[in-house]
Parts: structure tokens; sequence; C-alpha cells
């Protein structure tokens, strides 16, 4: 099989060639159709976040057909299409794991991080953490999903059911899919992207948004909830200035630059701030079933598995609308 190969933080990956892996017990091997290329896959490949081991094989937003099954393993088939996310194993033991909060556990593995992942031709997966998908849906628009679909689920079910006024900081992968969630529930979305970034606004507004901005500015209405999936710290402070009190300000993201100090008035008002962490396999079970009356339009820019580096690259530069997937 081909693979992409971090070897070092900040160094480019390298295509190499290995032998085709073999599913231990409870695991399936996939023959990969896509894979997208999630903001994660940068702060692993930058350093940012850090990872247990080198080498590893970035992607964690994978979609393929199960060609190998190990022992042990039930309900999936050969030729069966497969989604394999970010969250990869867990300890199934600890308070976090039997108090429904998996997404928690300390013994966590996730895919593309503590586990090679989906930048191949083929990877092995653990059986009970894949996701059963449309077997006729295009797998380019369901890579996507496996990540930036279910973090922007998690992130707006923790805003609450009675956020109608709706503002969405950093209009990428995960806001461009939950946004259209988001109006389809009644909600009325406020899009905030880099100022004077055209295309994102555009973007958004093709979506539905109500308002489209820069983060710049501060929308018409006070907002009952901001969703915040731009790595930037600086935007909580103008997304807690933006809420109304008791309004909620939710950080989707797995990475953020420093916070800066802030007056404590924009937190007084019984506003709340939180932080979303990985996902569940239950966050998926809840999204998929959302979605399935939606006709949700995944935008996407496609590279071979080959050009990985290109997509890391346009993805770190912001030249990116949607979201990036590899082919092999």
């Amino acid at each position: 099989m081909l693979v992409m190969v971090l070897h070092e933080a900040g160094q480019a990956l390298r295509l190499e060639k290995r032998p085709d892996p073999v599913p231990a017990a409870g695991e399936i091997r996939l023959k990969v159709e896509a894979c997208a290329v999630c903001r994660t896959d940068l702060h692993v490949v930058d350093g940012d976040i850090p990872v247990p081991r080198l080498p590893i094989v970035p992607g964690h937003e994978i979609v393929g057909i199960v060609d190998m099954v190990g022992d042990g393993v039930h309900g999936v088939l050969i030729g069966d299409r497969l989604g394999v996310p970010w969250l990869g194993d867990t300890c199934g033991r600890c308070r976090f794991c039997l108090g429904q909060q998996e997404n928690l556990c300390d013994a966590a593995v996730f895919t593309g991080h503590g586990k090679d992942g989906g930048f191949a031709t083929h990877v092995v997966a653990n059986a009970a953490y894949c996701v059963q998908l449309d077997q006729h849906a295009d797998p380019v628009k369901l890579a996507p999903l496996m990540c930036a679909g279910l973090i922007g689920w998690r992130t707006l079910r923790a805003a609450g059911s009675l956020a109608k006024e709706l503002g969405i900081y950093g209009f990428g992968a995960a806001a461009h899919l939950v946004a259209q969630v988001a109006c389809q529930e009644g909600s009325r979305v406020y899009a905030f992207t880099k100022p004077r970034d055209t295309m994102a606004q555009e973007l958004a507004w093709s979506l539905g948004a109500s308002w489209v901005g820069g983060s710049d500015e501060q929308p018409p209405v006070a907002l009952d909830a901001a969703l915040i999936f731009a790595p930037v710290g600086e935007l909580v402070p103008l997304a807690l200035q933006a809420v109304r009190k008791g309004g909620r300000v939710v950080c989707g993201g797995i990475h953020m630059s420093d916070i800066p100090a802030f007056p404590y008035k924009y937190l007084w008002g019984e506003r709340h701030l939180s932080s979303v962490a990985n996902l569940t396999r239950a966050d998926a079970v809840d999204f998929f079933k959302a979605i399935r009356h939606i006709n949700l339009k995944v935008d996407t820019t496609v590279y071979p598995l080959a050009c990985a580096n290109d997509a890391l690259s346009n993805l770190r530069a912001g030249r990116i609308q949607g979201a990036a997937v590899l082919v092999p």
C-alpha cells in the first residue's frame, strides 16, 4: 500500500510504500476511497499537538470499503462502506467511558495521531468505532462528515436548543456544514470570517446565513450562542461581547492560540464559555440520523493522495473553501 508519512513535526509528509496491513482481532481493513484533510491533521503535522509516536500516517476523516475482517468482528461484511473518525479506541472502563463521556477517556487512541490514519490506500481500524455509511453516496462528500460534520454537530448541541440567534466564527469545513443544520433547525446564522475574505463570505451567504461579516465586526443583534471553529484565541473575547446575558460561547477546535486577557464584564451576566473535546460514537449515530432528510451541500476540493502536502499548505494559508479531500 501507499502512505503519506510524517517522520518529524514541521516536515513535509513522505510518500512511502508499505506491506498491506492485516487486521487483528476486532479490527477491519478498509480500501480507502477518500480521506478529508482536517485542521487537526495540520496541527499534528505542524507540531501544535504532540503525538504519542512517530512516524505516523495522518488522516481521520476516512471513507472506505471493507476488504478484510479480523476475528471476532460481527455485523461487518466485506464490501461494506464504513467511515473511520478521530476517536479510534477507548479503555471502556474509566469513569468517562462508563459515564457516556468516552470522548474524555485518558487512554483514548485517536486515528492519525496515536494510530496510523487515512492518508493511505488502506487503513486498519477498530470495527466498534467505525460508522456504517450509505453505499450509494459519493465518498468524497461523505469524508468531511467524519470529523468536520461530527465536531460541528457536537459543538452545536453544546450551544443549547434555545440558540436561535447563532454566531459562527471561522467559516471553514465544520462551519459550512453545521450552518446548514442550524438553519434547517430554525436558527438564524451570523457568519464571521476573516475580514475581507469574500470567498468564505459568499459561501456563507449561499448556505443560508442571515448576516455575514468580518470577525472584527459586531452582529446586528445580540447572539444566543457563538461557535468558534477558527483556532484563534483573540476571537473568544469578541464572541463573549457578541452574546447576550446568559448566552454561550463554545470553542469547537482541538487547538487554539492563547486567549488574551479580557475584562470580567465580558463574561459577567451568566455568560458561559466552554469547549468541545473530540466526539463519541453516539454523536455519529445522532448526526447521521439528523441529516438524513437534509440536502447537505458539502463543498470540497479534491487532491491526489501524493499531493497531501499541497492540501495541507493550502489549508494552512486559508486557500481552501469548505474541505480538502485526498483520493488515492
